[in-house]
């Protein structure tokens, strides 16, 4: 699928992008069952929620995406899509959501149902210019978006308690404001990165994820959408279908 027209192509656009979408960030949110986002004429169901990842192909600068959605409730996979790309944008830090974005909107965009909250792998507000991936997506389709990532990228943090539920927040150094908590979803095992995407409080982020973190460290709408990319990725390098 083809990159956007209007896509930045060099660090300076991305880094001027990012600071015109970083206000458009909703920081806060009213909770699953109200002022549901849209995209196009379909209106997101809150009674589903999708994890979305990224496997990339360097030799052949290819980047395969994965949305899975799943029953809040139950947390069985209800659909899921694929997307490959080309690589949008050369690698450089803070900028990931550049390389990644097109295939992640597209295998989105392949689904038939539109769920009330997308959990990326990686940052949204804790960010440095507070516009990580789940941010970005969020400000883009105007869906509930958070971020759970697995290292604290250049930010601050204590060592949460070893229980279940314990958190600690994750700050700026420069700063000290809080971008995001160190969560413990599982006893005794390395806490979880949680941070505010779009449309949804810091709080309600980090009781999605141990809702969804039952049983693992990372959240089951990371881990199916995780290993339904690399399949895909590992199809497509065979010669077979992504989808």
């Amino acid at each position: 699928m083809p990159i956007p027209a209007d896509w930045p192509a060099t660090e300076a656009e991305a880094l001027a992008e990012q600071e015109r979408l970083r206000p458009l960030v909703r920081p806060h949110g009213p909770g699953p069952g109200a002022d549901a986002g849209t995209t196009g004429d379909i209106e997101a169901d809150d009674t589903l929620i999708a994890g979305v990842d990224v496997a990339y192909d360097d030799e052949r600068d290819l980047v395969v995406a994965a949305a899975v959605v799943l029953d809040r409730d139950t947390l069985a996979v209800v659909e899921e899509s694929t997307a490959v790309g080309r690589i949008a944008f050369p690698y450089v830090p803070g900028l990931l959501a550049f390389r990644e974005l097109p295939a992640v909107l597209d295998a989105l965009a392949a689904l038939t149902r539109t769920p009330g909250t997308v959990v990326c792998d990686g940052y949204g507000l804790a960010h440095p210019r507070r516009l990580g991936l789940a941010s970005h997506l969020g400000v883009l389709t105007g869906l509930r978006t958070l971020g759970v990532a697995k290292t604290p990228f250049v930010f601050d943090h204590r060592e949460p308690d070893a229980a279940r539920g314990a958190w600690t927040p994750l700050t700026d150094p420069a700063t000290g404001e809080e971008v995001g908590r160190a969560l413990r979803t599982r006893p005794g095992v390395k806490p979880v990165f949680v941070s505010v995407g779009h449309r949804i409080g810091l709080s309600e982020a980090v009781d999605t994820t141990l809702a969804l973190a039952r049983h693992y460290r990372l959240p089951e709408t990371t881990r199916h959408a995780d290993s339904l990319c690399r399949r895909a990725l590992t199809a497509l390098q065979r010669g077979a279908p992504a989808n």
